[in-house]
């Protein structure tokens, strides 16, 4: 979403959520291309629809209308077909207390505020996203238990190491830790998103730790490969047929949902689609 704004015209910084109220049309322009390219769940525009991230950009009175507005967007992109609309929670933009300066308690509010939002609108799921630290993902999936989401998705975002031995998320959580954590928070999926060197193969290695140590469902949603720096602005390469070759071995070690995060389009969306419908358990890879 946020690579989708800024080519839409988001200038850098700026507060991509508040487009949901004042540029709709190019939000639902956005989700409604990658509904028509086969997903069949789509993810709010208010990764950063909370109080802590809002007051800073001053759209703290706006909160709870950003994030009503996101889910309506969301849903009238199917065009009455079915569908599913997940609730964006992304990371607070503090680190918790003892090694931060943010409060749990300001955090579990905060949280709480945004989950009810998304709940009241009337989401399908609340999906917490690029999480790094398993203090603030329990307090998120509390909130989204409490607001009383019908399914929660806990996913992270892990880095691979230096020499791509292992994933850890930037706060040092691994795959195996955190699939044992979600397991027994009361989430309903285990899930991934983002990362340094988390491309669709990548999602397969972490999807087999989590399937040895979880009994959730799971979820991935990794990059379109590996950024590169153009003109002070990340720019992801990998092309939709690259991405996509992988997607069988993410369906066989398991995954029930795959998706795509940073760098990836529609036509990416199209691809994985393709696989997706050509999937058969057990059969040789698919060309």
């Amino acid at each position: 979403m946020g690579t989708e704004l800024m080519l839409a015209g988001l200038e850098q910084g700026g507060c991509g959520e508040a487009w949901n109220l004042a540029h709709p049309e190019r939000v639902l322009s956005i989700q409604r291309r990658y509904a028509d390219a086969g997903a069949d769940c789509l993810i709010t525009n208010t990764f950063g629809a909370n109080r802590i991230l809002l007051l800073q950009r001053g759209r703290l009175a706006e909160l709870a209308e950003i994030n009503r507005a996101g889910v309506r967007i969301a849903r009238e992109a199917f065009g009455g077909r079915p569908g599913f609309v997940l609730g964006d929670i992304g990371p607070l933009g503090a680190i918790l207390e003892p090694y931060g300066d943010l409060p749990a308690a300001q955090a579990r509010s905060a949280l709480e505020e945004q989950a009810g939002a998304l709940v009241g609108a009337g989401v399908d799921a609340i999906i917490i996203e690029t999480q790094t630290a398993l203090e603030e993902l329990g307090i998120a999936i509390d909130a989204a238990r409490g607001a009383g989401a019908p399914c929660i998705i806990a996913s992270l975002a892990y880095d691979l190491s230096q020499d791509r031995a292992s994933y850890r998320t930037m706060m040092g959580v691994t795959p195996e830790q955190a699939a044992k954590f979600v397991g027994g928070s009361g989430a309903h999926f285990v899930a991934l998103n983002c990362g340094t060197g988390m491309d669709m193969a990548g999602a397969a290695r972490v999807a087999r730790l989590y399937r040895r140590h979880c009994a959730l469902p799971i979820m991935v949603q990794p990059n379109a490969g590996l950024p590169f720096l153009e003109n002070l602005k990340a720019v992801y390469k990998q092309r939709p047929a690259d991405m996509a070759r992988a997607v069988t071995e993410v369906l066989e070690a398991g995954v029930g949902i795959v998706g795509s995060c940073c760098g990836s389009t529609p036509e990416h969306t199209l691809e994985i689609r393709r696989m997706v419908d050509q999937f058969q358990p057990g059969a040789p890879g698919l060309q």
